[in-house]
């Protein structure tokens, strides 16, 4: 008698999936101090380091970020600025000491490397989820965790462009929902980019970060590694920190 309700239990969708996956790495509020490596083709490492703070805002429907550079003096004080919303296009600015300036980051910038890194702006925000088609292609097993294989293809050719990714292949952990790995396939269809992601945290009940993310760009051979070295749930952080204001501070 129990074969037929366990044959009715279908998994989830693709989009479900990635779904869920949006909704556990939101998280009330956090703070962390963090540090990003680049490595460039010979090995050779730059070191940032980094102070990040999050918060949900409308209901959860908008999830603030700002990242401000701590050192070293080349870039201390440079900072962005991210509005993170569900159901449109994100919000970004970035200020430059050296400029005394902020400026709005803009779609076709989105695209582009993240203070040098292999990073792009656009990591540095949720994708919406409107934007894309999902496809299960499967399961497979990434470092010893059960995943869900997708297939990710924007549903148009400007959101390609400013992405500069035509689809992308992402393993999405069966028990957490958690991001472990992703191919970035390059407007020609060439494998350009990957990530991975390990150290997987559970910030507060159901809410879940990589604290640590590696870039590796297939072409150029160099790659960037972003590991979160101090992280804090703090769902009361200060609102005024997400401001254009706060980000102009000295």
């Amino acid at each position: 008698m129990l074969l037929f309700p366990l044959m009715a239990q279908s998994q989830p969708s693709a989009r479900e999936i990635m779904q869920k996956a949006r909704e556990v790495s939101k998280i009330p509020g956090m703070e962390a101090i963090s540090t990003l490596s680049i490595y460039d083709s010979r090995g050779r490492e730059r070191t940032r380091e980094i102070s990040m703070a999050s918060r949900l805002f409308d209901n959860g429907s908008t999830e603030k970020r700002i990242v401000r550079f701590l050192a070293p003096a080349e870039v201390k004080g440079t900072g962005m600025l991210v509005f993170d919303y569900d159901d449109r296009a994100d919000d970004m600015w970035i200020y430059m000491p050296a400029l005394r300036k902020t400026r709005r980051i803009v779609s076709a910038e989105k695209g582009q490397s993240f203070m040098g890194s292999e990073f792009s702006n656009a990591d540095m925000a949720a994708p919406n989820l409107d934007d894309y088609r999902y496809q299960l292609l499967g399961s497979e097993t990434q470092d010893g965790t059960d995943c869900w294989k997708i297939e990710v293809v924007p549903v148009n050719e400007e959101i390609a462009d400013e992405s500069g990714v035509s689809h992308k292949i992402t393993w999405i952990g069966k028990k957490d929902y958690v991001t472990r790995k992703s191919e970035y396939y390059d407007l020609d269809n060439d494998l350009w980019k990957i990530l991975t992601t390990s150290d997987i945290r559970e910030i507060t009940t159901g809410k879940y970060m990589a604290a640590m993310m590696q870039m590796e760009n297939i072409g150029n051979e160099r790659k960037s590694v972003f590991k979160m070295d101090r992280l804090q749930y703090s769902p009361d952080v200060k609102q005024e920190y997400f401001t254009v204001m706060y980000l102009e501070k000295p």
